[in-house]
């Protein structure tokens, strides 16, 4: 009688593994299709940039080859969901934005790296008069932070969260009792917003602009899937919507108006 080929031990083998190397195939086709996908999305968008929103602002952009003078210093999040400018509704040359992950400003001298630098260049080159540090709903470094677990095999994540470990401490001694993690993340998100402007603080050129009344520092959170924006009132240490706290004297005045 002969061998069933689909019962041979090695037949059965080598199928198996031909089966596999098909699949290895068409997953290396699908990511490369994908791959090039995204790619063909940035390329359709530059074009659609190029042919419509420069060409209808680009009086704006050739203007800005005579310099930049930003209204303000806007530190936030390296999160995809957050945007800047659209979230202020600002122009190209109306921000100077600096992304790190949490929001994260290193305390002077920690890291002399881009943060420092960022900072320093707008404050003595660009001139700028407001700071506003903004974090977000939902964020991932605050969600690694408080489940340091989760970022055990990401150590260059985890060494920059060590710039947030004062949040760390603050939220995990004083608000034993809130334990609900949807609150306890938002809890932390604001609690790192304070902690950091503290660590802004530590420049030399913010503490000397400071003390010169020629800057002021902000604190926001922007809850992104609502839209609403909540800044800090040191008068009543609490995060309030943005409107009820950077109240401007007359409407001209609502770009970025200082507490």
């Amino acid at each position: 009688m002969g061998e069933d080929p689909f019962t041979s031990p090695d037949k059965e083998c080598r199928y198996l593994q031909d089966a596999c190397n098909f699949l290895h195939v068409e997953k290396r086709h699908e990511s490369n299709f994908q791959r090039e996908t995204v790619m063909q999305k940035l390329i359709e968008g530059i074009h659609r940039f190029q042919r419509s929103l420069f060409s209808q602002n680009q009086r704006l952009f050739e203007t800005l080859v005579d310099g930049q003078k930003p209204l303000a210093l806007f530190i936030t999040c390296s999160d995809s969901r957050i945007d800047p400018n659209w979230l202020t509704q600002t122009k190209p040359g109306e921000l100077f934005i600096q992304r790190t992950a949490g929001n994260i400003v290193p305390p002077y001298g920690a890291v002399m790296g881009g943060e420092a630098a960022t900072i320093e260049y707008a404050i003595n080159a660009l001139k700028v008069k407001d700071i506003i540090i903004c974090g977000h709903s939902h964020c991932g470094a605050m969600s690694g932070l408080l489940d340091q677990a989760s970022i055990e095999k990401m150590p260059a994540v985890k060494a920059y969260l060590d710039h947030a470990e004062a949040t760390r401490r603050i939220v995990e001694e004083n608000y034993t009792h809130i334990t609900d993690p949807e609150k306890r993340l938002t809890l932390t998100v604001e609690e790192n917003v304070l902690v950091q402007l503290e660590n802004l603080r530590t420049h030399p050129t913010v503490a000397a602009a400071l003390s010169r009344n020629d800057l002021k520092l902000h604190g926001w959170v922007y809850k992104f899937e609502t839209g609403d924006v909540f800044a800090f009132n040191p008068d009543k240490s609490q995060f309030l919507p943005v409107e009820d706290v950077e109240r401007p004297q007359n409407q001209s005045d609502w770009s970025l108006p200082p507490i």
